[in-house]
């Protein structure tokens, strides 16, 4: 099946969909957005990478107040791998309860499932220096 103009709205929204969930504190539909062995990346704030879906939902809810209180996505970028598979690049702003703000790039690897499109892989990257560093 073709990657279509569908596809990648379809796609950005999924992306889009991860802050929504966050902040609402709706962490157990976090399955509607992940593949139930995703593999979530976190090694770059010095923790082990997340193992499916119920990880996620722990790792989140034990950080407890310390999540943020806003995830920002921008700057979406898709570039088809194959039919089935797509590689996404996109911006996260993190907006801290205190007023503080992160940067971080998530780097994902989105799957055509039976239950539509799912993120099977996300690398977050923490910005911490301009240009790169």
């Amino acid at each position: 099946m073709a990657f279509t103009a569908d596809d990648r709205v379809t796609i950005t929204e999924l992306i889009s969909m991860h802050g929504h969930l966050c902040d609402s504190g709706e962490l157990d539909r976090l399955a509607e957005l992940f593949t139930p062995d995703v593999v979530y990346d976190v090694s770059d704030f010095g923790q082990e990478p997340l193992l499916g879906v119920a990880a996620c939902v722990t790792a989140a809810r034990a950080l407890g107040e310390l999540n943020p209180v806003g995830h920002h996505v921008t700057n979406v970028v898709l570039t088809p791998v194959a039919d089935d598979r797509v590689h996404a690049l996109s911006k996260g702003i993190g907006v801290n309860a205190d007023g503080t703000t992160g940067s971080v790039t998530y780097e994902d690897t989105v799957l055509r499932t039976p239950h539509g499109w799912r993120i099977s892989h996300r690398k977050v990257r923490a910005h911490r220096v301009p240009l790169g560093g």
